[in-house]
């Protein structure tokens, strides 16, 4: 542990040009005092560390020394290529990976390019889940996600939803991908007892058991190719999942956000295959939703701009709806 964090010190003087005791001490997760001692430790070792006293001292590499420790290891170089997802590599157990890479990359920047990761850092950030939603890590992940890297068999026990009631089954994956979709974690995985892929929603497995058998990616062109799987698989989802009809009459305010309230897709798809506006201008459309309630919920957000033609029964729940804010508003 300590050997690990002296190399860490090391990487750190030579990607910058002096660091104060508190810095290194923040970055290493340790005490002023500790940094201390590892400082005396590396001089002894014959690394040439020095230390500036007073106010504005810290730590330095003298006489231009450069390790030679910079060589990335195979976990340090995946992990490089995932470092626009910081939130991610820490739920998938991969950022202590990800932080010595990129210390090690910045220590074999030339000086002029140093600060060229906290440039980037400052104009870019990505932020995967959705607004006002508190993201859980599902407390699997980290085990999932190492079986991914190393192409390992994983026996699970996942929660599903049939008719209504939830069960849970056994399965013996070969997982091919995780997925990270508005907050949610999806792994892509070859059922072995079915010979089919599917999709699993990583927070509904209850157990994982890594096995000693690895599997065999195919390569060329039967490589698995997992974002165009995914664009696949989450176009067939979304279209599954509407399974009913309304029938809408939108003025041309209503035509413009429809897309907005409902699956912008399937609104757009409505909108091209609607017939001409009427006399008032209004345009009528039949559009694919997923239930009656979700249909009530997401065209309610359209207010006068759009009429519930048919059912029957939700044109009466936006009539009941229409008259108690009439009730409200006079």
């Amino acid at each position: 542990m300590r050997a690990a964090r002296l190399i860490k010190m090391v990487l750190l003087l030579q990607s910058r040009p002096s660091m104060t005791a508190a810095e290194l001490a923040r970055e290493l997760e340790v005490s002023e005092r500790t940094v201390t001692r590892d400082a005396q430790a590396l001089s002894e070792a014959g690394v040439p560390v020095y230390a500036d006293r007073g106010r504005a001292g810290g730590y330095r590499l003298i006489g231009g020394y450069r390790t030679r420790l910079t060589g990335l290891a195979r976990g340090e170089a995946e992990s490089l290529f995932l470092s626009g997802v910081p939130g991610a590599l820490r739920e998938m157990g991969l950022e202590d990976a990800a932080s010595a890479a990129h210390l090690k990359v910045s220590a074999a920047l030339l000086p002029s390019l140093r600060d060229a990761p906290q440039s980037a850092a400052q104009r870019f950030h990505l932020d995967a889940p959705g607004w006002f939603k508190e993201p859980q890590p599902p407390e699997l992940l980290p085990a999932i996600a190492e079986a991914v890297w190393e192409d390992r068999v994983l026996r699970v026990g996942y929660r599903r939803t049939s008719l209504g009631q939830e069960e849970d089954v056994e399965r013996e994956l070969e997982p091919y991908g995780l997925v990270l979709k508005a907050g949610v974690w999806y792994l892509a995985a070859a059922v072995r007892e079915a010979d089919a892929f599917r999709v699993y929603r990583v927070d509904r497995f209850t157990v994982v058991t890594p096995g000693e058998e690895r599997f065999e990616r195919a390569e060329g062109e039967e490589a698995f190719d997992l974002p165009a799987f995914w664009e696949e698989r989450a176009a067939q989802f979304a279209r599954a999942l509407l399974r009913a009809e309304v029938v809408v009459r939108l003025t041309p305010a209503g035509i413009r956000q429809l897309p907005y309230a409902t699956d912008a897709a399937s609104a757009r798809e409505a909108l091209e295959s609607a017939g001409d506006a009427g006399a008032d201008g209004r345009l009528t459309v039949t559009l694919p939703v997923e239930s009656e309630d979700v249909a009530y919920t997401q065209l309610m957000a359209l207010g006068p701009e759009a009429e519930v033609v048919a059912p029957v029964a939700l044109r009466e729940r936006f009539a009941q709806a229409a008259r108690r804010m009439r009730g409200w508003y006079g």
